[in-house]
């Protein structure tokens, strides 16, 4: 069994903002018929850690068996990518659910959120806005493809996901 943790701010002041997206993502998740738990925000973004540990105890599960959806300025929008065992690079919400587990050995479905100009000068604010018309237009086909990739992932495994979804 697989705990699918979407990160995020709770409240509707953040529901569509670039760093909600993982969150988002587990709204969508949910009209699906998935074997799998699924969370999302409840606590703050740098309070993650918290939940991620509270969930995967109270439901026996191994941090291996975690798996962490999320927003990421590295990639660009439109794009996703999948890695287990790898550092926050930076990503509070990461840092957070990486110290409170004890490990990074979880998986993680990084959705881009970097415009096409680049990284923005100052990136904690710029997560906490919302996408631009054009720009939500495509944040919502790339969760329609993280879901796609979750459900595949689920029936096929890391392996084959990281292939088929890694560019």
């Amino acid at each position: 069994m697989f705990l699918i943790f979407g990160l995020g701010n709770p409240g509707k002041k953040y529901q569509y903002t670039r760093h909600n997206i993982g969150a988002r993502t587990i709204e969508k998740l949910e009209s699906l018929n998935l074997a799998a738990i699924l969370a999302g925000p409840a606590t703050f973004m740098n309070e993650s850690g918290k939940e991620a540990k509270s969930l995967s105890k109270r439901h026996a599960l191994k941090a291996s068996n975690l798996i962490v959806v999320h927003d990421d300025l590295d990639i660009p929008l439109g794009e996703i990518k999948i890695v287990k065992n790898r550092g926050s690079a930076g990503h509070k919400g990461v840092d957070s659910t990486i110290k409170e587990m004890g490990t990074k050995d979880f998986i993680r479905f990084r959705i881009g959120v970097c415009p096409k100009t680049g990284k923005p000068k100052n990136p904690e604010k710029f997560v906490l806005q919302k996408f631009s018309e054009e720009d939500e237009k495509i944040a919502e086909q790339t969760i329609e493809k993280t879901t796609v990739a979750i459900e595949f992932f689920l029936k096929e495994g890391l392996e084959k996901t990281m292939n088929k979804f890694n560019k």
